[in-house]
């Protein structure tokens, strides 16, 4: 780790994109270890999460936000706008797009019905760049599933946008072309004290990240079973004597016929999520956890402020 110095950097970088573009498992792999949680569902991130990334004299610190897509919800509207605001605040923006859908179109190849969707709200994530009237770097993602000779002309299209003023062709799963990325945004984050201790990795509360964690696994375990409306409450936190901490969450779910699904047979579902989160929190927090998991049915939490505040998400949308 670099110590701190009279030329330290330090700034803020939004990370910005379609659902399921990468950009969790981008900024993970920028930060070195897990802040965010990842999976193949679309919108996994709903709330703006600061990693933070040292490198170099640099302090970067990411907001992985929420995916930019067509809205409907005020769910999906609060979403949208934290992510748009984090754009608009930040000192770097940087663009991740999935590769996949620009290559099949341009090898003239049929598109799927997520590429299409995927592409046309990266079109929209371009159009807000324009709107911003600032240049973003563009980190092309997935370049992993293709040869060089079919990145090639994808880049050459989008550079024609005129919006980027940097592409970079990655893989976030493998770490394929973030080394150089990374001492690219080192480079652009404005001279500055460290905003964070050197040593931190994140700038999210812990009760929060508790319920993030067990959200990941429900969502990993019951893949498309799982109904968008849910979302996972810690209700108390315990610090014990031992030096182990109780931790007691409510899953929420918007229907009574979810319960099931979520509970499983003889409740084993909701059992081995809990495990799984459990070790997860225990490696985090190196110590002991005691974990219960509950469910909870309330059709209307997606329309209540109290759940909205905590994520720094707006309401009035």
């Amino acid at each position: 780790m670099t110590p701190e110095t009279d030329q330290t950097r330090a700034g803020f970088v939004a990370v910005i994109g379609a659902p399921n573009a990468g950009k969790s498992t981008l900024v993970n792999r920028l930060v070195g270890q897990k802040v965010a949680i990842v999976t193949q569902k679309v919108q996994t991130t709903r709330f703006p999460v600061r990693g933070i990334a040292m490198h170099n004299d640099a302090q970067i610190v990411l907001l992985d936000t929420p995916g930019i897509f067509k809205t409907k919800r005020r769910l999906d509207r609060a979403m949208v706008k934290a992510a748009l605001a984090g754009a608009e605040d930040a000192d770097v923006i940087l663009h991740v797009i999935d590769a996949t859908g620009w290559v099949a179109e341009i090898l003239k190849r049929p598109l799927t019905g997520a590429q299409k969707k995927s592409m046309d709200d990266d079109r929209r994530v371009m159009e807000d760049l324009k709107t911003l009237g600032r240049k973003g770097i563009l980190a092309l993602n997935k370049i992993d599933e293709f040869d060089h000779l079919e990145i090639l002309p994808v880049i050459q299209k989008l550079n024609e946008e005129g919006i980027y003023s940097e592409i970079f062709p990655i893989s976030a799963a493998n770490g394929d072309g973030t080394a150089s990325l990374l001492d690219h945004l080192a480079s652009l984050v404005p001279e500055s004290p460290y905003l964070y201790d050197a040593e931190q990795t994140a700038d999210l509360p812990m009760r929060l990240l508790a319920s993030e964690v067990t959200r990941e696994k429900l969502m990993l375990r019951l893949h498309q079973e799982l109904p968008y409306q849910l979302m996972v409450d810690t209700e108390t936190w315990e610090e014990r004597k031992d030096g182990s901490v109780k931790i007691q969450q409510a899953v929420i779910i918007g229907r009574e016929n979810h319960k099931s699904m979520v509970l499983g047979k003889g409740g084993q579902t909701i059992k081995e999520i809990g495990k799984r989160a459990r070790e997860e929190l225990e490696g985090m927090l190196d110590r002991k956890v005691h974990l219960f998991l509950f469910v909870k049915v309330d059709e209307r939490w997606m329309e209540k402020r109290d759940f909205y505040t905590p994520l720094g998400l707006d309401f009035d949308v």
